[in-house]
């Protein structure tokens, strides 16, 4: 008779006795076998997702042995592979535990399982096997919030979930930050701009309890936040300003844009966002707006070339849209069953091209269209070219009533009146030619037949199939029709389980760094579980019962007291969570590529507050557009040429700059901004050399520094101290410590000192731009100063949200 901690003791002599003797062992009488209930979903579907699927999985084609593991009738159908209730009696535990080249998983794939992960799966098949679905295909529920010590500090229902596991991992929460932490943090959050002193200033004078509710609040109602939101909304969306393939010609998507930025501005409702923007154009009496946003899925990259052949990149575009829609709202790698069943997920192909039926029947060819967009075209007038229009048409009208009239009247002036008719259809055509075009969806009357694509192959066509959600998921909702709206209701029906928990995550992934489920793209049997999975149930619920509303749900998150914690680390509990996925303090975060421009724009006071409008082409470093452009005599339109702004186009936002796919801005995608060829939901974020030398160099910093350096000047006071900290409170939004003053008051005294010697390289230095130089300022001292003001753009903590 084995002691009862012999399994365990056992467990240690894993390497010396053999994983086979391990489990005779095991199986002999007496041992104590774990106790604790096995969850399947949890603890062994990503055991089998990881080690067997591949072979024993989803796709009948490459499954070995007839054996199918990712369901439970698989497991069952062949006698002795599963015996609920008898891990001693079943193949599948002998199997994993065999010395000999029956082991499974087999060798060759590298894989084994760890004698924990055997003791699991014993477990289970010891109690049962009991079997369930994937937590991500089972509809949330909301759940209570649990219960906690330190409700204290508790400010709404988020907290409950996030110290609860604190708690069960031994570990506190942080305390709130200090309250210039705060209204930087928010700030940048919600509007990818910093706090100005006086908005700082007038936070920490608010003496009322809900302070900081009042600013998420203005935050909230900025135009500013409309932009913020919109910026990560294009990388989902794939948005560029060119179409990709062949010499990546331009085109103008802006009119879209500017939609998605009001609808968050105006917080549409996200089922409303989405239903628009994937079949607005199929809405009864759509409006222009609604038609715009259809263009969602016009982004996609285009090719214009001779010898394309249509049929291959019309397969090419509809593809692009399937897997797109299934990343942004479902969250799963549905483009894995292009060409085969899911290795380890319950899609098959028949699901994809059902999928891909529904995008089957846009009236486009990859060879239609002309300068820039691709049918099917809308016309998108501005506000004044629709005056003038609808000015030009009633005077246009009246002159033809009256050239129609009575022929003797007509006689006596009707040369005149011909003439000015001439020259009025002239004027409607120029304007008419000069106004800007938005690519949108449009149905075709009949639709097109769909087929299975054999390994995915546009040419080789398999079964016949017709629009339908993957079998796993629930069907379209009652009354649905098999169309793009349709489809776009049954995304966010509350019968889908997953478009709401998908959502949330990326909010969640926007404040804290890092998604609940960290794999945002995929909430799949590969993907990562949920840190904390009640939390996200509750947050997916509850999106849904606030109808979706948008702001509410940010404003929810911020307000959090998990989100106000102080970013401090605590070396033990770094020790024992160094991701930070337990939330013990708040995550800090390098910012995004574009907000780090911004920022320096926004404190040298050189940005533009212009809202929407057309891309624009800041700095760039000369040539690399024509190294790879087809031939560099191509009108403007193709995009061929790089063509630098000047003016206020120069400082507009860093989400408006131009983008062209094959040679995307490299002072943005240095900072891991996405190069927006397929959809993007979650950045890198890395560190590099040349993320520093940009900061150092770029002209737009240079500049920046230079005008920074004015505004110390003009604004901060007299002496280098108070310089000093009005600089680098712009920046920081904090005040320096005096180490701090006297480190930066150093380096403007030893460039000072050089640049009184060499007063060529600060005119050089000053000449950096487009921007008129103060000229009251004598050269040496702006040029010292404006190195100063380099060194604070350059901070970790100015590029840093902490």
């Amino acid at each position: 008779m084995l002691a009862p901690n012999a399994s365990f003791a056992l467990r240690l002599l894993v390497p010396a006795l053999g994983l086979l003797t391990l489990g005779r062992l095991l199986a002999a009488p007496g041992a104590t076998p774990p106790v604790a209930p096995v969850d399947f979903d949890r603890e062994i579907l990503p055991l089998l997702a990881d080690n067997c699927f591949a072979c024993h999985g989803p796709d009948e084609k490459a499954r070995k042995a007839k054996l199918r593991l990712d369901t439970k009738a698989g497991a069952l159908a062949k006698a002795g592979v599963l015996v609920p209730g008898s891990a001693a009696a079943s193949a599948l535990v002998e199997r994993i535990l065999a010395e000999d080249d029956t082991r499974m998983p087999p060798a060759k794939t590298g894989k084994r399982l760890t004698p924990e992960q055997i003791a699991k799966l014993r477990a289970w098949v010891d109690q049962g096997a009991t079997w369930s679905r994937h937590w991500a295909f089972v509809p949330p529920r909301r759940p209570a919030p649990p219960a906690v010590k330190g409700r204290a500090q508790v400010r709404n229902a988020i907290d409950p979930f996030v110290f609860a596991r604190l708690e069960r991992e031994g570990l506190t929460a942080s305390p709130e930050a200090d309250r210039v932490t705060l209204i930087r943090r928010v700030t940048l959050d919600l509007t990818g701009l910093p706090p100005t002193p006086a908005e700082v200033d007038a936070f920490l004078a608010d003496g009322r309890a809900d302070a900081y509710e009042r600013l998420v609040d203005r935050l909230l109602a900025s135009p500013r936040y409309g932009e913020r939101m919109a910026l990560e909304w294009l990388d989902a969306a794939r948005f560029a300003d060119t179409h990709g393939y062949h010499i990546d010609a331009g085109r103008d998507m802006t009119r879209w844009r500017d939609w998605v930025i009001g609808a968050f501005n105006d917080n549409v409702p996200f089922d409303r966002f989405t239903v628009e923007q994937l079949a607005g154009d199929l809405l009864p009496n759509a409006t222009v707006a609604q038609k715009i946003a259809s263009g969602f899925h016009r982004n996609h990259m285009i090719n214009f070339e001779g010898g394309a052949i249509p049929e291959e990149y019309h397969a090419a575009y509809i593809i692009d849209r399937v897997n797109t829609t299934a990343t942004v709202w479902l969250g799963l790698t549905l483009g894995c069953a292009q060409c085969h069943d899911h290795k380890y997920d319950p899609l098959t192909q028949k699901d994809y091209y059902q999928f891909f039926a529904f995008f089957h029947n846009v009236p486009e060819n990859g060879l239609d269209g002309s300068k820039g967009n691709a049918a099917p075209l809308l016309k998108t007038p501005s506000p004044a070219q629709r005056t003038r229009l609808d000015r030009l048409g009633a005077d246009v009208k009246e002159l033809e009533q009256r050239l129609a009239g009575p022929p003797a009247g007509v006689k006596a002036e009707g040369k005149q009146l011909r003439a000015r008719l001439t020259k009025l259809r002239q004027e409607q055509a120029e304007i008419e030619r000069a106004t800007p075009t938005a690519m949108v969806m449009q149905e075709m009357a009949a639709p097109r037949a769909t087929y299975l694509l054999l390994r995915g192959q546009y040419d080789k066509k398999g079964e016949k199939v017709v629009a339908a959600t993957p079998a796993a998921l629930p069907p379209l909702p009652k009354g649905a029709a098999s169309n793009r709206l349709g489809l776009a209701r049954w995304l966010v029906d509350p019968a889908n389980p997953l478009t709401p928990r998908v959502i949330v995550n990326r909010y969640w992934q926007t404040y804290f760094g890092t998604g609940l489920v960290k794999t945002a793209e995929d909430f799949g049997t590969q993907g990562e579980r949920a840190s904390h999975p009640e939390l996200l149930d509750w947050l997916a619920a509850e999106f849904v019962a606030s109808g979706w509303d948008v702001k509410a749900m940010q404003r929810l998150l911020v307000t959090s007291a998990a989100y106000r914690q102080s970013a401090k680390v605590d070396p033990r509990a770094s020790a024992k969570d160094p991701e930070n996925r337990l939330l013990a303090r708040a995550s800090r975060l390098r910012l995004p590529a574009e907000f780090i421009r911004d920022q320096a724009l926004a404190v040298s006071g050189l940005l533009d507050g212009e809202v929407g409008g057309k891309s624009v082409s800041p700095y760039q470093p000369a040539g690399i557009w024509e190294e790879l452009s087809f031939r560099a005599d191509f009108r403007n339109w193709t995009a061929q040429t790089y063509v630098q702004d000047h003016g206020k186009d120069l400082y507009r936002r860093g989400m408006y700059t131009f983008w062209k796919r094959t040679v995307p801005p490299p002072t943005l995608v240095t900072f891991d901004a996405p190069d927006c060829e397929t959809c993007t939901v979650r950045r890198p974020r890395t560190n590099t050399p040349l993320q520093a030398l940009i900061l150092m160099n770029d002209p737009t910093y240079v500049e920046a520094a230079r005008k920074l350096a004015e505004r110390m000047m003009t604004e901060g006071g007299t002496t280098a101290e108070e310089r000093i900290a009005f600089g680098f409170r712009l920046a920081t939004a904090r005040r320096p410590s005096g180490r701090e003053v006297e480190v930066l008051r150093q380096v403007y005294e030893r460039q000072l000192a050089a640049y009184r010697k060499d007063a060529a390289a600060a005119t050089k230095l000053l000449s950096v731009g487009e921007s008129p130089r103060d000229a009251k300022w004598d050269a040496a001292e702006l040029a010292a100063w404006a190195m100063v003001g380099g060194v604070i753009l350059n901070l970790d903590e100015t590029v840093t949200r902490g």
